[in-house]
Formats: structure tokens, C-alpha cells, sequence
């Protein structure tokens, strides 16, 4: 056995009664001796078959024993605790008066467990290393726990790209500003617009602090002419009919259409009864 090994052994998985190897289980190991040299046949008493302890390593059932036990028929088993399982043929049974019982967990869980059972005859003899757990029916039961040799596959890091590693969250890259996917015609060099000229006359109004132009539309590069009918400059019929301009007065517009704006007002007098009228009906 090798240095790892000692160091991490397996841990015991199930712990078990069975009467001979044909009855013990596949992966289970047979006790069928004790430490000094006594054969670990239980109730060896007259017409009755003997028995035997077993236990497994194996982790197929994802669970260890992580403490062992023996209690007597008085005695509840404990919380979190049972009996050991029996594989006995017909003719073998196991005594009542002391049983084994073992505590399951799972093997994620933990990182100590059972790693070792051993059997004595009782004696003066002690076990290095070992804590001893108690007398059943002629022979002492020894444990030995410590951590244990888990082998759960580790994850395998998975390749990742260049582009894939660029990009991480620990640098992240400040983002890029919006291109439109229909940019304006480009003009000819030399040749702006009168709106571009406007803008760039008022450049120091404005512009933001950070730089950007207010009130930019998708609209900044296009040529912007106003019509000629509407060109205040090169117009003068424009010019005098907006200085003719004459704004009417009430009595403009009353000499203009024939009509007194008194009429309407001394319509609605005379439709409107006096407080005087009202209160003369009353009393009659």
C-alpha cells in the first residue's frame, strides 16, 4: 500500500450480517477472523448456523458511514441511526439481545467517515488507532474513522476562445457611440449647408459641456435653401405687402359691413328681467 493511500483510505460505505462468502454480497468483505487469531463466527451455539460481519467501500450508493454503534434490546435506536442489513440463509438469525446500527450520509456532505472495522476476542487487548465501540456476544468491535479518499470526477475546465476571454466582466470596455445605418450624402469638399453655417456661427452656445451639439437631428449635413418666394432679402414685393399690413379697429369693421355690435347689447337688456319686475309679481 502506497503513502496516498494510508493517508486518504476509502471510507466504509455499509456495514451487514450475512451467514458464509456464498450469502455475503458482491463488494462486501467477509470478517471471518479476529484480530487475535479467533474465528468471528457469531451464536455458535448448538443447532443454529453461525454468522458473520461484513462491510463495503463501495460508493455506488453515494452514502458512508459516518458512526457505528451497538445498543441493547432495551435501548431505542438513536435519531438518524438503523440496524444493519442481514443476509442470512434459512436456517441462521440474528441474536436480539445487542444489535449494530450504523448512521448513513451522504458522501457530498462529509469529509470524515468510517474507514475501518475490526474484531477481537474478549481480552486485554487494545487496537492502535482504533476506538473501541463494544462487546456483542463474545467479541469486542473496534472503529477507526478519519477522512477519506473521495472520488467524485472533478469538473475539467473547458477551453475557451480568445473572443470568449475578451470578454470578461473584470475589464469592460466603455461602449461605442451609434452609427445610423443610412447615413446623409456627403458633400463636396468646400461646400456646407446655410443650417451647418448657422450651427457653426452658434458653436459656443451651443454645445454641452461634454462636447455635444444641442438640438442635433438626423437631419445635420443635409443642404437647406428656403424658396425663393420666401427669401426676405431678394423680395421686395414680400417686403411691402408685410409693411401694408392695417390693423382694423371695432368701428373699422362696423363702417365696413353695416352692422353695430349696440344692437346685440341692448338685445340682451331687454330679455333680462329687472329685479324690480320680479318682485312686483310676487306680491300680486
Amino acid at each position: 500500500m502506497s503513502f496516498k493511500q494510508q493517508v486518504t483510505p476509502r471510507a466504509v460505505t455499509a456495514v451487514a450480517w450475512t451467514s458464509n462468502s456464498s450469502t455475503c454480497p458482491k463488494d462486501f468483505t467477509l470478517i471471518n477472523i479476529t484480530e487475535d487469531g479467533v474465528a468471528a463466527n457469531f451464536s455458535r451455539s448448538f443447532g443454529k448456523s453461525g454468522y458473520y460481519l461484513c462491510y463495503s467501500k463501495d460508493l455506488a450508493g453515494g452514502m458512508v458511514v459516518t458512526d457505528i454503534q451497538i445498543i441493547t434490546e432495551r435501548e431505542s435506536i438513536p435519531h438518524g441511526y438503523c440496524y444493519i442489513a442481514e443476509h442470512l440463509d434459512s436456517k441462521a438469525s440474528v441474536s436480539k439481545k445487542k444489535r449494530v446500527c450504523v448512521r448513513l450520509t451522504p458522501v457530498g456532505s462529509v469529509d470524515m467517515a468510517l474507514l475501518d472495522i475490526k474484531l477481537t476476542a474478549k481480552s486485554k487487548m487494545l487496537l492502535q488507532h482504533y476506538t473501541y465501540v463494544g462487546d456483542i456476544q463474545g467479541y469486542v468491535l473496534w472503529c477507526r474513522k478519519g477522512h477519506f479518499l473521495n472520488p467524485t470526477p472533478q469538473a475539467k475546465p473547458r477551453s475557451v476562445s480568445l473572443d470568449m476571454r475578451r470578454l470578461s466582466m473584470d475589464e469592460v470596455n466603455p461602449p461605442l457611440p451609434l452609427k445610423p445605418s443610412n447615413p446623409p450624402p456627403r458633400l463636396p469638399p468646400g461646400r456646407i449647408s446655410q443650417r451647418r453655417r448657422s450651427l457653426n456661427k452658434g458653436n459656443s452656445s451651443d454645445k454641452h459641456s461634454d462636447g455635444s451639439l444641442q438640438g442635433s437631428t438626423a437631419l445635420d449635413g443635409v443642404p437647406f435653401t428656403l424658396h425663393p418666394d420666401f427669401n426676405i432679402q431678394s423680395n421686395g414685393m414680400l417686403n411691402s405687402q408685410i409693411n401694408n399690413i392695417h390693423i382694423k379697429s371695432l368701428n373699422d369693421i362696423e363702417n365696413e359691413y353695416s352692422y353695430t355690435f349696440a344692437v346685440e347689447e341692448s338685445a340682451a337688456k331687454r330679455n333680462r328681467p329687472s329685479l324690480f319686475s320680479r318682485s312686483s309679481f310676487s306680491a300680486q
